[in-house]
């Protein structure tokens, strides 16, 4: 890293954290959470550290977007998430779309794509690589939470979820599919979308299939 983009103690603390986090709960943490985590009480200081950790090329920010951080290629380079070699890259397969919108119907989707490629080691820690499948994103209802139309998101097969966690979601009524934040709230479970314009959506605990849980974003460059 030249020395123009070297970093302070605090923008290292911040960029760590940022990273464990969304490993960990599979979206961004806000400012709030970031200034906790690194002990800075003020708000506007975590800002500042962000700008200069976006002027850097290590993070990309919406600043109108709650939790709106993303990390960069560099950044991921940095915090040493990237692999060495080859053998440090594992197939995962692509299993067809996902909706981020209102539920729409299941189709076989099977066989449409190939397998994907990643970096064992951007994975959360205990994730194995067998239990994971990929989706191709339709609709914009996560957009809040970096996940825009055309993102591929990598999935942990699971079948529980706890609340906050980002999961795929058959709704076995309608026989339904969509891409939501879980929340088990008793007689029932609400969906909720990372879009301010849009509304949850209430399900009887019964009626929801959860199929995984998302552990990686990738995002649609082109």
């Amino acid at each position: 890293m030249a020395k123009k983009d070297k970093l302070s103690e605090r923008q290292q603390n911040i960029l760590h954290y940022v990273w464990e986090y969304m490993t960990s709960n599979s979206r961004p943490p806000t400012i709030r959470e970031i200034g906790e985590a690194v002990k800075i009480s003020s708000t506007s200081v975590v800002n500042y550290n962000l700008t200069k950790l976006v002027d850097k090329g290590l993070l990309e920010r919406q600043a109108e977007v709650s939790r709106g951080l993303r990390l960069t290629d560099k950044a991921l380079h940095f915090i040493g998430q990237v692999p060495k070699a080859v053998s440090g890259l594992i197939n995962v397969p692509l299993m067809g779309d996902i909706v981020a919108s209102e539920p729409l119907e299941v189709g076989d989707t099977s066989g449409l794509y190939d397998p994907i490629e990643i970096s064992a080691s951007m994975l959360p820690d205990r994730v194995k690589s067998e239990d994971l499948f990929a989706l191709r994103v339709n609709g914009d209802s996560m957009i809040d939470a970096m996940v825009s139309e055309g993102d591929i998101v990598v999935m942990k097969r699971q079948s529980e979820a706890r609340n906050g966690d980002m999961v795929a979601v058959w709704l076995t009524p309608d026989d339904t599919t969509t891409l939501k934040y879980f929340y088990n709230e008793g007689e029932k479970v609400r969906l909720q979308p990372a879009n301010p314009t849009m509304d949850p959506i209430y399900v009887s605990p019964a009626s929801v299939q959860v199929q995984g849980k998302v552990v990686m974003v990738m995002r649609q460059t082109a």
